[in-house]
């Protein structure tokens, strides 16, 4: 029985400098001191298409590998810069291409960055589509309003309140992902001789 879980973070913006980016390196961090293995999927550096439904992913520049290493996680934590209310059209492109088989039975994590105060919208839309494809989204998430204030040019946040709820979401969805892998694994009963 294994109880390292594999956590991947998605980071669904393409802005040099991202916040979404640094929060997710913060969380895989976080997630990474908690015991899991970890994989960072930035979307802002790869080759992934408009998803067209007609195509398939081996035509689809990386998505067929993108897919295989969110289909192999444990536990997921989505990060979105808010875009017009929502979350970027880069995730959204990204999430096209996934479905049940990426995220049954995945622990995910939320994390929205805003330039401004608006994050809730964000936050629900992510936890609507991720329930959609049957993902275990854990009830805690993270906003991070006005970010050119909340992060320094390390990527360092100047909000200790933010850094642990950014950890606290990480060790959330470590945890959730080994109660799910304990579960799968198979139990063995002793058989008594009569």
């Amino acid at each position: 029985m294994t109880d390292t879980p594999l956590v991947v973070g998605v980071a669904g913006s393409r802005r040099d400098g991202s916040h979404t980016l640094q929060g997710i390196e913060r969380a895989l961090a976080a997630a990474a001191d908690a015991g899991a293995d970890t994989d960072l999927v930035d979307l802002g550096d790869v080759d992934l298409p408009l998803y067209h439904p007609d195509r398939s992913t081996e035509e689809s520049g990386e998505a067929a590998a993108l897919l295989e290493r969110v289909r192999a996680a444990d536990g997921v934590i989505i990060g979105s810069p808010v875009y017009h209310g929502s979350y970027s059209s880069t995730f959204r492109n990204f999430h096209d291409y996934c479905g049940f088989d990426e995220y049954e039975d995945t622990a995910v994590g939320l994390l929205v960055v805003a330039g401004g105060g608006t994050i809730a919208s964000t936050l629900d839309h992510l936890r609507v589509t991720m329930r959609g494809v049957h993902a275990h989204v854990v009830p805690a998430q993270v906003g991070v309003r006005n970010t050119s204030s909340k992060f320094r040019a390390d990527g360092s946040l100047t909000d200790d309140d933010i850094a642990d709820r950014i950890d606290g979401v990480a060790e959330d969805v470590v945890d959730a992902a080994r109660m799910r892998l304990a579960a799968r694994e198979p139990t063995s009963t002793a058989c008594a001789d009569d």
